[in-house]
């Protein structure tokens, strides 16, 4: 159930001369923990592995997240250990918080305060967000300072336009403030960009969440390659009637069980093949 934000400590725990240890060494914790939880880290570790493999990381300064069963009446998320390397991230090295970035497990990491202050506020106003992910790519940012923001030239963006809101910037996401920004900015739309920033994809799990940013960051290259043709009058842009009726007959692939059972399942097995190991 979501809550509202309190503002309490900090999980960041960095101090001058820290380590990270290697997570692949770290012990396991399958068996350790509720079968429900260690499927999400599965999830959500696979999911880190995808976007390293998509080239949507910034090093480890962006963040995705996952909402666990709560415990003792109580919510419980998953967001990644702050050090650790998206294509190297595992399932035992995620770290559990409650909203407010308390840390609820024994763990050698801490984690970024900037990644929890986006991550908790979208968390705490939306019950339905599963997974949030937030990337900073080139593409993306570069259509995150247009004044026009997304336009309806590709398909790929018809199929996300009409769910997509926006938030301004307002430097490095440390102002606990700006997380109620946020949510009113977001509303019911599972897509945002982050003016100057980046984009967040919301989806029930990491699957949706994933298929969001895939069409999302593929709608922001597009248009920054067909840009590169000339202004906005070489370009031809569909009218809304034609977005909305593209949006319309996309909308099953976020039905549950239909685009994450029909990309997923694929998608693990080429991470099995190619980056073995986010399930230690």
């Amino acid at each position: 159930m979501a809550t509202a934000i309190k503002e309490s400590g900090s999980a960041a725990q960095s101090a001058a001369g820290f380590t990270n240890p290697d997570p692949a060494t770290i012990d396991r914790l399958e068996g350790k923990v509720s079968d429900a939880e260690w499927k999400l880290r599965c999830d959500l570790a696979a999911t880190y592995r995808l976007c390293a493999m998509h080239a949507w990381t910034d090093l480890v300064f962006t963040h995705i997240s996952v909402r666990l069963p709560d415990e003792d009446g109580e919510e419980r998320f998953l967001i990644n250990p702050y050090g650790v390397m998206f294509d190297e991230m595992t399932a035992s090295s995620l770290i559990k918080i409650d909203i407010q970035g308390n840390i609820k497990q024994d763990t050698p990491y801490f984690i970024n305060p900037a990644g929890f202050t986006i991550h908790s506020a979208v968390h705490s106003a939306r019950e339905d967000a599963g997974c949030v992910i937030h990337v900073h790519t080139p593409y993306g940012i570069a259509v995150s300072v247009q004044k026009e923001g997304l336009r309806r030239y590709t398909q790929f963006s018809m199929q996300v336009h009409d769910d997509l809101a926006y938030h301004d910037y307002e430097g490095i996401a440390l102002d606990l403030d700006e997380r109620e920004r946020l949510i009113a900015d977001i509303g019911e739309k599972n897509l945002l960009i982050l003016r100057n920033h980046g984009t967040l994809t919301i989806g029930k799990n990491c699957a949706g969440a994933f298929l969001r940013m895939y069409l999302l960051e593929n709608a922001c290259k597009t248009q920054i390659l067909a840009q590169a043709v000339g202004d906005q009058a070489a370009l031809h842009e569909e009218p809304e009637t034609m977005g909305a009726r593209v949006f319309q007959q996309a909308s099953p692939l976020f039905m549950p069980g239909m685009g994450d059972n029909l990309v997923w399942p694929g998608l693990m097995r080429k991470l099995k093949r190619t980056n073995p190991g986010h399930e230690h």
